[in-house]
């Protein structure tokens, strides 16, 4: 059994602060609303097992929060990392990132690559898809078409996305330029929080097979019968948003009203899955669709980090401890991780 790794990460703010307004003061790594003066507000102070301040760059949120789980991930344990928090509170940057900037996905990538490369005595086969959630319609984005996909589960693959286009890969570049050929196809919109707002849920998958090769007398490498299938979902959540902030209406209302319901879903199954088995009951991971492929990762096999992003000024207050509560309940989630072998 072990913790589900939680980091928060400020964004550098956007907005004129005034001398008189509250901030979040960020220390080793703990985070607590001050008042102006300094003088920290009583009982509004969070821990986590990283904090990433304002000027940290995303190759730092990679190294600490999310290369042991891709490391794990090559070496057959199911591995996931997602991003959570308010829109416009840096998700995708930190996901995706820019060009000078690659973001927890491109850096992923390219790191899968580098441990397949160090573990000379496997051969490996890799599959990728990317998959968004809109609307609470699941939508492939590497082959879109207007059908709309379904959620199975079964004892072999436990649960899958029926349906869904995986392509063979051999290198970091043919997955990046795969992921970008599906950004084109992602849902964005524009409010009054952010000009290029993601208005679905992003998955990108990989499923990760290997096998182990004997050497035989000739030296040559011959493969045995163990194979090891672990399944990677590196997540970009859209944002929760309040409708009178983002000036939602007609279209970007009905999206945003899907987008905060699949995330109430999902502070829902924090909630239970946080209180240690006292009062869990049902877990309702079937009232999303977003949960329930995020099954495995929440209080199940797999290894697990989330970045919660905070936007720091004080307009977003509520926001950004609504985002902090969310984190600090998700640390109390413990996984079985277990290699899988058949």
């Amino acid at each position: 059994m072990e913790k589900i790794c939680v980091a928060v990460r400020v964004r550098p703010p956007t907005l004129q602060q005034s001398h008189n307004e509250t901030h979040w003061k960020v220390e080793d790594n703990r985070i607590s609303l001050h008042k102006s003066l300094g003088t920290p507000i009583s009982g509004i102070s969070f821990a986590f097992d990283h904090i990433f301040d304002q000027i940290c760059t995303n190759q730092r949120v990679y190294d600490l929060l999310t290369k042991d789980v891709i490391r794990a991930a090559v070496e057959g344990f199911n591995g996931t990392a997602f991003a959570y928090g308010q829109t416009s509170s840096g998700k995708t940057y930190t996901m995706n990132g820019s060009e000078k900037d690659p973001g927890i996905i491109q850096l992923a990538v390219k790191d899968i690559f580098l441990n397949i490369q160090m573990m000379a005595t496997r051969e490996f086969l890799l599959r990728v898809s990317y998959m968004e959630i809109y609307n609470e319609e699941l939508n492939d984005l590497l082959a879109p078409d207007d059908k709309k996909l379904q959620i199975h589960e079964s004892l072999e693959r436990g649960i899958f996305v029926a349906g869904l286009r995986e392509e063979i890969v051999n290198s970091a570049d043919q997955v990046l330029k795969l992921i970008e050929s599906g950004e084109v196809n992602r849902h964005f919109g524009e409010t009054n929080m952010n000009a290029r707002s993601s208005r679905s849920h992003t998955i990108f998958r990989m499923v990760i097979e290997s096998k182990d090769k004997d050497i035989t007398i000739s030296g040559d490498y011959s493969s045995s019968d163990a194979i090891r299938v672990s399944v990677l979902n590196l997540v970009d959540l859209a944002g929760s948003e309040r409708i009178v902030k983002t000036g939602a209406d007609g279209v970007r209302l009905k999206e945003g009203k899907h987008i905060n319901k699949s995330l109430l879903v999902l502070g829902n199954v924090i909630n239970k899955l946080s209180d240690g088995g006292k009062q869990r009951g049902h877990v309702p991971y079937r009232d999303s669709k977003l949960t329930r492929i995020l099954q495995p990762a929440l209080g199940g096999n797999a290894k697990t980090s989330i970045i919660c992003t905070v936007a720091p000024e004080e307009v977003h207050i509520e926001e950004t401890r609504g985002t902090l509560q969310f984190a600090s309940r998700a640390k109390r989630i413990t996984n079985c991780a277990q290699v899988n072998e058949r």
